[in-house]
């Protein structure tokens, strides 16, 4: 939960325990809730100083080598993140075109080019493989961009994410879309947007018990796990059953998200809070950055508060991990997968 308390003397912010809390972020979510798939645009209309981070063996990005602090641009005007594996991201075009009308973008002299980097997760196994978001779906996700609370669970690009896939879709369960926020103290306020995605379970931080993930099951003549019971991801991949079920388990994950600060970045400080960040997601899930996974967490700076890197890293990793809990008990039931939502 945000962090609402205050002991000192500042007033108390308005804190919705959303990325929205911090000054500048909007967000808006476009979907198709019949092939169960979507997209999600965090907009700074002002711009931001961003930075990457991707871990796993399998990621669908657009646009991160340009977040390099040795490359030319500095800002960006908007982050993707998409279903549709790499199809989605196609919707990052119609993004662009949204800025473009709102004559935003880096200005060559000749034309304003919105910058938006993007990251899609797979999402192709439930609902319809064959419709993705699009330019069309992006440019809907920019227009419905607001600084309101974020919507959570099955919305935008956390429609068909699910989690604990190594026996199959089949067997895992559902996650979405979560968000969350803390005040860090003298005005700093550190945000995150995360759509769970993953190929392991998600965990308690606390006790480390799966509160989702793959559930146990009888595929072929191999019965894996108690019937009624979580199979536990990391203990099927250590056994003789698991190694056989790991050569066809299913490439449909990846985990990709934000986090968001008013505090003053530069470019290379931004690309170290996206690292650290990335430990609220090894947190709630396991295994994390499989090879079978493409994470990929974006930074963001909005603002001029001074505030020190480590501090803004440590508690992005905090928001982070919220944000995937909040995503994966929001989500409800979808498409045959059972979600902690119901």
């Amino acid at each position: 939960m945000a962090r609402t308390d205050r002991t000192d003397e500042q007033p108390t912010l308005n804190v919705k325990n959303s990325i929205t809390d911090v000054p500048g972020i909007e967000v808006g979510h476009a979907q198709d809730d019949e092939a169960l798939t979507g997209c999600t645009v965090i907009l700074v209309r002002k711009g931001a100083v961003a930075g990457v981070d991707q871990r796993g063996g399998a990621p669908a990005t657009r646009e991160t080598d340009l977040l390099s602090p040795f490359n030319l641009v500095s800002k960006i005007n908007a982050i993707l993140l998409s279903g549709g594996s790499a199809f989605g991201l196609d919707a990052a075009t119609g993004v662009m075109r949204y800025l473009e009308e709102q004559k935003l973008g880096f200005e060559t002299g000749f034309a304003r080019v919105p910058i938006v980097p993007a990251a899609a997760l797979f999402d192709l196994a439930l609902g319809r493989a064959d419709v993705r978001p699009d330019a069309e779906m992006g440019y809907r996700a920019s227009q419905a961009a607001s600084a309101d609370e974020a919507q959570v669970g099955n919305v935008g690009a956390g429609t068909g994410a699910t989690v604990g896939k190594i026996l199959g879709v089949q067997n895992a369960m559902k996650a979405g879309l979560g968000t969350a926020s803390i005040d860090i103290g003298g005005g700093v306020i550190v945000g995150a947007i995360v759509a769970v995605n993953a190929f392991g379970d998600v965990i308690s931080p606390q006790t480390g018990a799966i509160l989702a993930g793959a559930r146990s099951a009888q595929i072929g003549p191999l019965k894996i796990g108690v019937e009624g019971e979580f199979a536990d991801t990391l203990h099927v991949m250590q056994t003789i059953p698991g190694r056989t079920v790991m050569k066809l388990a299913t490439r449909a994950n990846t985990v990709i998200g934000v986090v968001a600060t008013n505090a003053k970045l530069t470019q290379a400080e931004a690309g170290r809070v996206a690292q650290m960040a990335q430990d609220g997601l090894a947190r709630t899930i396991r295994p994390a950055h499989t090879m079978l996974d493409g994470d990929t967490i974006f930074a963001l700076s909005t603002g001029s508060k001074k505030a020190d890197v480590s501090t803004v890293g440590a508690f992005a990793a905090e928001a982070l991990m919220q944000a995937i809990l909040r995503g994966t008990q929001s989500a409800a039931s979808l498409g045959g997968v059972p979600g902690l939502g119901d």
